[in-house]
C-alpha cells in the first residue's frame, strides 16, 4: 500500500514537471526559435537518459540485446524521433500564438485521438470514446474556436501537434514492447534533436549569447521534462495500476493552466475554462477502465 501511494505520489510528480514544462517552453521562446529550443532540449533529454539506460541494464543483468531486436530498437528509434520532432515542433511554433495553459489541453487531446485513430488499424471504438470526443469537440469550440468561428493560427498548430503526437503514441505501443524502452526514447531524443537543428541552423542561427539567456527554460524542459519525467514515470507505472496511472498523468493539462496563471500570468475567459473543464472530463472518460474487456476494442 505504501509503495502504491509513493508511485501515485511519483506520478502526481511526473504531471507536474511536464505540465509546468509548457511554461518553460514559453519562456524560452523569449531567448531562442522554436527548433533551437526543440533541438537542444532533445540532446539533453538523450544524454540524461544514457546513464539510466547503464543501470537499468546493470540491475537487470542485461547487456545487448540480438541483431534482430537491436535493429528494431534504431527503427523504432528513428520513426519515434521523426514524429516527435514534427509533433514538438508544431506545438513549439503554436506556444508562440497561444498560451501555455490552453496548448496543454489542446495537446491533451491525443489521449482521444489515439483510439480514434486505431479504428483505422482494426480496432474498434466503444461508446466511451465516442462520447468522449463529442465532449472534446465542444471543449475545443468554446476553448478555440473566436466569435466568428475561427481557430487562433497557435491554437491549430498545437491541435495538428497533438493528431502527430497521437502517431508517434501508437509507434511507441508498436515498437516499445519488442525493445528496451528507454533506449528507444533516448534514441529517439538524438534523433529529434538531429532533425531540429537543421532548420535550427539554417533560419534561426542562434548566438551562444542567446541560448545561454534560455538555459533554465531548456535545462527544465530537457532535463526534468524529458529526462527525469521519463525515467519517473517508468519507475513509477512498474506498480501501479495502469488506468490509475493515465488518470494521474492526465493532470498535466490541469498543471499547464495553474502554472501559466501563477508564473507567467495567464488569464483565461469563462467560456475558455469552461472548454477546458470539458477538455478534462473528456480525457477523464476515455481513461476509465471498461466494464468488460473484448479483443479488438478500444474505449
Amino acid at each position: 500500500m505504501k509503495h502504491r501511494t509513493a508511485n501515485n505520489l511519483l506520478l502526481a510528480l511526473t504531471a507536474f514537471i511536464w505540465g509546468s514544462a509548457f511554461v518553460a517552453q514559453s519562456v524560452g521562446m523569449d531567448h531562442v526559435g522554436p527548433f533551437t529550443f526543440n533541438s537542444i532540449r532533445s540532446f539533453m533529454g538523450g544524454i540524461v537518459l544514457l546513464p539510466v539506460i547503464l543501470i537499468l541494464r546493470r540491475q537487470s543483468g542485461r547487456t545487448n540485446k540480438n541483431e534482430k531486436n537491436g535493429l528494431l530498437l534504431w527503427i523504432g528509434g528513428i520513426c519515434c524521433g521523426i514524429a516527435l520532432a514534427a509533433a514538438s515542433s508544431l506545438q513549439q511554433i503554436g506556444l508562440i500564438y497561444t498560451s501555455a495553459g490552453k496548448a496543454g489541453f489542446i495537446t491533451a487531446m491525443y489521449i482521444l485521438i489515439v483510439p480514434v485513430m486505431g479504428i483505422f488499424i482494426g480496432k474498434k471504438a466503444g461508446m466511451k470514446t465516442w462520447i468522449g470526443v463529442a465532449l472534446a469537440v465542444a471543449g475545443m469550440y468554446f476553448l478555440c474556436i473566436t466569435d466568428g468561428f475561427h481557430m487562433a493560427r497557435g491554437d491549430f498548430l498545437v491541435f495538428l501537434c497533438a493528431v502527430i503526437f497521437s502517431v508517434h503514441i501508437l509507434l511507441i505501443d508498436y515498437f516499445s514492447p519488442k525493445t528496451d524502452g528507454v533506449a528507444l526514447s533516448c534514441i529517439q531524443f538524438f534523433v529529434c534533436g538531429i532533425l531540429c537543428a537543421v532548420p535550427m541552423l539554417i533560419s534561426e542561427r542562434p548566438k551562444i549569447a542567446e541560448i545561454a539567456g534560455a538555459w533554465m527554460p531548456l535545462a527544465y524542459a530537457g532535463v526534468l521534462s524529458c529526462g527525469v519525467g521519463y525515467t519517473l514515470q517508468i519507475v513509477a507505472q512498474k506498480n501501479t495500476d495502469p488506468t490509475v496511472a493515465s488518470l494521474i498523468l492526465s493532470l498535466e493539462s490541469v498543471f499547464s493552466v495553474l502554472t501559466g496563471w501563477v508564473i507567467l500570468g495567464e488569464k483565461l475567459s469563462g467560456r475558455e475554462l469552461f472548454g477546458c473543464v470539458l477538455v478534462f472530463i473528456a480525457v477523464i472518460l476515455a481513461q476509465l477502465p471498461k466494464k468488460k474487456r473484448q479483443a479488438g476494442d478500444i474505449s
